[in-house]
């Protein structure tokens, strides 16, 4: 039997375990990418191991979140990234130069090699072939120390795309279909390969796209082939010695095969306040929307936003919508700033914005109150653009730029008087690399200093585990609960290198005015000795990679998180530092626990040893249930080490 893609590179890459489903392995990381939210963070935890130069083959530090500068926090962030990356043999892409998932995909993505990236939507590299992970930060420092990264062997999923996309229909319609028959939950331990003759028809751009919001699916990572397509945009970006022809086999077979006919698909969007919240834009056309913005991770290449110069071209943005475009990358400002096309978007009435992630993290244009604002972003969670109550749509380009033109969600099909534009792949891109610094040789490395700013502070470790533990409820929350919901982003981003001023909002959103907040009460347990306690439902930890939502709890004193079902990315991150996972071995149980209410459980340390259940009872007696632990031998031994870092340590001293 053949091979998918998905095992051809995993094959390649094995340092230890063996490919069984299911079963943990770890692999060898080619390429890492650290962003300035998390990269910080990700960088004192590899000076913590004991740094020095790093072991990939490539490493990038990339400053596109926090680029505003409201106070000194996000520029001490940055010169500290660019110091340590340069202390470190890493390249460092300066504030203005792009999107770290556009950028790495335009001048560093190899096809067949591995990358992880302390972002979750570095999946965006399966567009180019890529087995592209995102990973919290300690993760991402353990490989950038030539460490393998470990994961569940996954089950792969086979997309065969059929057809052609119609006019008016773009790649966003695809991914925002397959959410509509997967959801956001319940695809951990999963990989989706695509594959198929529609695949041959979709640019590097547009497979770039679908694998960028595979993310949202819950997914480990998403992965299209490297054909032509792939050798057309490595060559137009002078790197065609970088290109290789890699498929599956053709009797490969897949754990599962979804089919997708491109010639079926229509303009979709996801409704507020969830990517899988699919509907038609026919069937929600007509409401009146006040603010479009074009750009992020997933929409922000040089062929969306040309075919977005040529509709504006001529024309005019609604009176009542605030319009704005960021391009992705600094290459692609630049392209449309010498063909015309940038001032042709100014003309139209768009509001030109950093190329950066800005709107998408809640950092500024966030929309008024009451008012639909259309994105062409990937995430809608409930107040990420920084407004509460929002109501954010997110939409392709094709339906954006349409709509910026009526004032109301349109059906690009039913423009009035404008042909589609077909817009080409350039056959070169315009190559300026002078904000990418290349990492120094080992004589400039040694005259280096690290700058740090006194708003950078290293994080505190975790403690071990007590034999038994005494815990207080702090929290009970629903289903789908975000990273966003732990730690939000927006204007609390710029303290992230500070864990202990950025604790204080953890779980912001369900503090009420006039009440102690979650912070206020976990620390006076902690003061106590009481350990906190989350109680949660389905789906816990969905979205962002961030690792203060378990580095800033644990700092809080949580080491307990019981659930429904914790995402892939959370769960690790909740283990590297030092926080047990448990799911409800009969979720039922959920139903029956309270926010206050004491929990003990007298075996812990020994079922974090050996055992896969646990009895967990009310203090007073009136409840008890059955907690599972799905951990790995290695997850146990982190746990029992107190966290990554020492278990790193540990393993490098023997």
């Amino acid at each position: 039997m053949g091979q998918t893609l998905v095992e051809k590179i995993l094959s390649q890459h094995l340092a230890d375990g063996t490919l069984v489903t299911g079963e943990q392995i770890g692999i060898r990381i080619d390429q890492t990418l650290t962003q300035d939210a998390t990269g910080t963070t990700s960088y004192l935890l590899y000076e913590s191991m004991g740094g020095g130069r790093v072991k990939t083959d490539l490493s990038v530090s990339y400053v596109d979140h926090n680029m505003a500068g409201f106070g000194p926090e996000n520029h001490n962030d940055h010169l500290y990234l660019q110091t340590v990356a340069a202390k470190s043999g890493v390249y460092h892409s300066r504030a203005g130069n792009g999107i770290c998932h556009q950028v790495h995909l335009e001048r560093f993505g190899k096809p067949g090699a591995t990358l992880l990236g302390s972002d979750s939507h570095t999946p965006t590299g399966g567009g180019i072939g890529m087995l592209a992970i995102g990973a919290g930060g300690l993760d991402v420092a353990v490989a950038m120390a030539g460490g393998p990264f470990y994961l569940k062997c996954p089950k792969v999923l086979g997309v065969k795309l059929t057809g052609e996309l119609n006019d008016w229909v773009a790649a966003k319609d695809v991914i925002l279909k397959l959410l509509s028959i997967l959801s956001t939950k319940g695809n951990v331990g999963w990989v989706v390969e695509y594959c198929g003759d529609g695949v041959e028809r979709l640019s590097v751009p547009q497979r770039a796209t679908i694998t960028n919001m595979g993310a949202e699916l819950g997914v480990t990572t998403s992965i299209f082939p490297s054909d032509e397509q792939t050798r057309t945009f490595l060559a137009a970006q002078k790197r065609e010695n970088d290109y290789q022809p890699l498929a599956a086999d053709s009797d490969a077979e897949y754990d599962r095969v979804i089919e997708i006919d491109l010639n079926e698909l229509e303009p979709l969007a996801a409704c507020p306040s969830s990517p899988d919240n699919i509907k038609s834009i026919r069937e929600i056309g007509g409401l009146e929307t006040r603010q479009v913005v074009i750009g992020s991770c997933t929409n922000s290449s040089y062929t969306d936003l040309m075919m977005v110069a040529k509709v504006l071209k001529g024309r005019r943005v609604n009176e009542m919508v605030e319009f704005a475009i960021a391009p992705g990358s600094r290459e692609v400002l630049n392209m449309l700033a010498e063909n015309g096309a940038l001032a042709d978007m100014i003309t139209a009435g768009a509001r030109v914005l950093e190329s950066g992630c800005g709107p998408c993290i809640g950092q500024g244009f966030s929309p008024a109150n009451g008012v639909v604002s259309l994105r062409t972003f990937n995430r809608n969670f409930a107040g990420r653009s920084g407004t509460k109550g929002d109501q954010v749509y997110l939409v392709s380009p094709e339906t954006a730029v349409a709509s910026a033109l009526t004032g109301k969600i349109t059906d690009p099909r039913d423009l009035p008087g404008v042909t589609f534009p077909k817009i080409k792949m350039p056959n070169k891109f315009v190559i300026n690399d002078n904000m990418i610094e290349p990492p120094l040789d080992d004589a400039e490395t040694a005259k280096i200093e690290i700058l740090r700013g006194p708003t950078i502070v290293v994080p505190e470790a975790p403690k071990p585990l007590p034999e038994k533990l005494a815990g207080h409820v702090l929290l009970k929350c629903g289903d789908k609960i975000t990273t966003d919901h732990i730690m939000p982003a927006g204007t609390f981003l710029k303290l992230r290198s500070n864990v202990p001023e950025y604790a204080k909002v953890v779980f912001n959103c369900f503090n009420e005015e006039g009440k102690p907040t979650f912070a206020g009460r976990a620390l006076a347990l902690k003061s106590k000795g009481v350990a906190g306690v989350i109680i949660a439902g389905e789906s816990y930890g969905q979205g962002s990679s961030r690792e203060h939502a378990a580095l800033c709890p644990m700092y809080l004193g949580v080491q307990v998180v019981i659930a429904k079902s914790i995402e892939r990315i959370h769960k690790a991150n909740l283990i590297n530092f030092c926080i047990v996972p448990f799911e409800f071995a009969d979720p039922a149980d959920y139903d029956k626990i309270e926010r206050d209410d004491e929990l003990r459980i007298d075996g812990l340390l020994e079922a974090v040893k050996s055992s896969d259940t646990v009895k967990i009872a009310k203090t007073d007696g009136s409840f008890e249930f059955v907690g599972k632990l799905a951990l790995s031998d290695r997850d146990r031994e982190i746990l029992l080490s107190a966290g990554l870092l020492n278990y790193t340590r540990k393993k490098v001293s023997e």
